[in-house]
């Protein structure tokens, strides 16, 4: 019965030596963020060369988690309220997904999916359009509507700015948005020439409770570069609807948003 003590203990401790293999890669030397003390990086070590500042960072989330401030924190004591001001603080382009455990596991969707998702979700596509637009201050507005109910409506717009002045013919579409926009006489709007959409800015006049916006400048006719911020799993969203080349998904990915 000693003996077989005695094999039984080697053979635990012969497994506990056996050793982890480790693929060798390009991060394989790094043993350590290479800070002092005080925090301080230094210029080379434990592997790692340069990126001063961001390492000093690391290093303070790296304090932050051995102290228990900033996770394997109880439920409900902030860590998800932190990482939302955080995400709030570095605007509307850059998103942000809340995830709970609960959503991971469903009859649905594979875990490995569900995280993939969650991932895609947070990267952000900055797509760069460069349109025609009409910007001006509408004078007025004149719709002539049929007195039959077959014939179709026509009208004219009469768009000003600082500069100049001209009167644009509209059409059953144009129309159609102008009265769903509620355009009216002192509005300040903009109209996309390809789409034909129209962006109300506000009222060129003073009230109580109406911001002044002032007549534009320039040239009625201008070309903008509007960037459109979108995530990588609304692309795969779309890709999957309609399968299309990549300008035509990048163009319905605008349309989209």
């Amino acid at each position: 019965q000693p003996a077989q003590l005695q094999t039984s203990a080697s053979a635990v401790q012969e497994v506990r030596e056996i050793t982890r293999i480790e693929r060798i890669g390009a991060h394989s030397h790094i043993r350590g963020l290479g800070l002092d003390d005080g925090l301080n990086a230094r210029q080379t070590s434990h592997g790692m060369v340069g990126q001063l500042h961001a390492r000093r960072s690391a290093g303070l989330i790296l304090e932050m988690i051995r102290e228990g401030k900033i996770a394997g924190r109880a439920p409900g004591t902030g860590k998800t309220a932190i990482a939302m001001g955080m995400a709030q603080a570095l605007g509307q382009d850059t998103p942000f997904t809340a995830i709970a455990g609960s959503e991971i596991y469903s009859l649905e969707m594979s875990k490995t999916e569900a995280l993939t998702q969650a991932f895609r979700k947070s990267i952000g596509v900055r797509i760069k359009e460069e349109t025609e637009i009409i910007e001006g201050e509408v004078v007025e507005v004149q719709i002539d509507r049929p007195a039959t109910a077959s014939g179709a409506k026509v009208g004219k717009l009469t768009l000003k700015t600082t500069e100049m002045e001209t009167i644009y013919d509209l059409g059953q579409k144009m129309i159609e948005s102008l009265t769903k926009e509620k355009v009216q006489a002192g509005d300040v709007v903009t109209i996309d020439k390809a789409s034909g959409r129209i962006s109300p800015r506000d009222y060129d006049a003073t009230g109580g409770q109406t911001k002044f916006v002032q007549c534009p400048e320039g040239e009625l006719q201008k070309r903008k570069e509007v960037v459109h911020t979108v995530t990588l799993h609304e692309i795969d969203v779309i890709n999957s609807r309609t399968p299309k080349d990549f300008l035509a998904l990048c163009l319905a990915a605008i349309l989209a948003r």
